[in-house]
């Protein structure tokens, strides 16, 4: 059994204020390790996507990087909230319709987040006239990296823990309820996972040529397998029932797997064969 590090969730503080507006006192600024690792996130999805911009058969070429990431942080940012507050929230959401706008206050879904930055694509793709399929398959291989930043947020402010355990790396969070209980590390897992091996297997399938859809294709597969796997020992969301057996997340992994073997089903069976994307 281990003891969780003694982290603290606030990086550093920014020393300015307190400053009083009116009846509104602001400042100091808190920092938090969370809000950095969704800086570590897109700036990790902006290198990548440079280096991909450089093939001249790219979908997007290197002065369109800026745009996609911001496209595609808007994306996550707004899809993550509204995912969170629909999928896991939404009895909270009618008796408060305005806490969808509390970002403050927390809570994001990946799911949530890929419904917006699908959106985000769709429209970034129409504006730079290109196919929004090679848009997702440019796009695909960029993203994991960034989920795994984000887990690591997840494990430092002890949010999303897994499920009591007696394996020898099972791990006692202060914040976990009831107190004192070894759990499985899970956002360890989902960083592992869903972050650095999904980002290797993706990139590495991405670097050759590969029918349009492919790409996007094993993406959702891989992350979808990862997920709904890591679900079997992380901790249930609070006040979300299990359906079937199965917990929220893995419910919303089912179609996205449905949705991936569609894709490679049509990107290698359907698609035209001069339609590669590098």
């Amino acid at each position: 059994m281990l003891q969780y590090p003694d982290l603290n969730p606030i990086a550093f503080t920014i020393p300015i204020g307190p400053i009083s507006l009116g009846d509104m006192t602001i400042g100091p600024f808190n920092v938090h390790w969370y809000g950095i690792m969704y800086l570590l996130a897109f700036a990790s999805a902006w290198l990548i996507a440079m280096q991909r911009a450089k093939a001249l058969t790219a979908a997007v070429n290197k002065s369109q990087v800026e745009n996609l990431i911001t496209y595609g942080a808007f994306g996550v940012i707004l899809g993550g909230r509204f995912g969170y507050v629909m999928f896991y929230n939404f009895e909270e959401f009618l008796r408060d319709p305005l806490w969808l706008f509390r970002v403050w206050e927390g809570g994001m879904s990946f799911h949530g987040g890929l419904i917006g930055v699908i959106v985000a694509m769709i429209i970034y793709s129409y504006r730079i006239n290109r196919s929004f399929v090679s848009v997702m398959d440019f796009v695909a291989p960029i993203v994991p990296l960034g989920l795994g930043f984000g887990r690591l947020g997840n494990f430092i402010g002890q949010e999303l823990w897994g499920r009591v355990s007696d394996v020898p790396w099972a791990m006692v969070f202060p914040k976990a309820l009831p107190e004192g209980l070894a759990r499985h590390p899970s956002q360890l897992y989902q960083a592992f996972l869903e972050g650095l091996v999904l980002f290797v297997v993706v990139f590495w399938f991405s670097a050759k040529p590969r029918p349009r859809g492919a790409v996007s294709g094993l993406f959702l597969i891989g992350y979808s397998i990862f997920r709904f796997g890591v679900e079997f020992v992380r901790e249930p969301d609070l006040g979300v029932a299990l359906i079937a057996g199965m917990t929220r997340g893995q419910l919303l992994c089912v179609p996205m797997f449905l949705l991936g073997a569609g894709l490679l089903v049509w990107a290698y069976v359907f698609a035209p064969k001069s339609a590669k994307n590098p």
